[in-house]
């Protein structure tokens, strides 16, 4: 059974890889990943991919203002199944190229945002509300690691 005190002890005893890949392990979609704000770009810090493949270079950085992730910072958090038919994004360059889209905040010292935490891929996904729940715990614990990490 999946649950928090498991994603806690991932972060833990192996560090960020390990949290994404337990969030991935629960979920049809490819990918999850951490991305950390670097001015106008999302920069790929770490990247879990269920195909086992080497990270591609067009997810090492993105645009800010061609992400998804520009959604999450307005709403605080964004979830689309199925880009193509999702009127919030259209008109952007990757509406249709990233399919399915679920993500998060991850926020240091309680409230600077840092980044986003997500599941996306290239194929249509539903995401179920219990793994979403745990993406934004996930985004919390990765909140305080990063945090502690910073000051370390």
């Amino acid at each position: 059974m999946r649950s928090h005190e498991k994603l806690r002890a991932a972060l833990l005893d192996d560090g960020p890889n390990a949290l994404l890949s337990y969030l991935n392990a629960g979920v049809p979609h490819r990918y999850t990943a951490l991305y950390r704000f670097e001015g106008d770009l999302l920069r790929n810090v770490a990247l879990c991919d269920k195909q086992g493949k080497i990270r591609p270079d067009f997810l090492l950085a993105v645009p800010f203002r061609h992400s998804f992730c520009q959604f999450v910072l307005r709403d605080q958090a964004f979830r689309t199944d199925d880009s193509r038919f999702d009127k919030r994004l259209d008109g952007n360059p990757y509406q249709g190229l990233v399919i399915s889209y679920h993500s998060v905040p991850v926020s240091i010292d309680g409230n600077a945002l840092w980044g986003t935490l997500s599941h996306f891929d290239m194929r249509r996904h539903p995401l179920a509300d219990s793994e979403f729940d745990l993406l934004q715990a996930a985004a919390g614990l990765l909140g305080s690691y990063i945090t502690e990490s910073v000051e370390d």
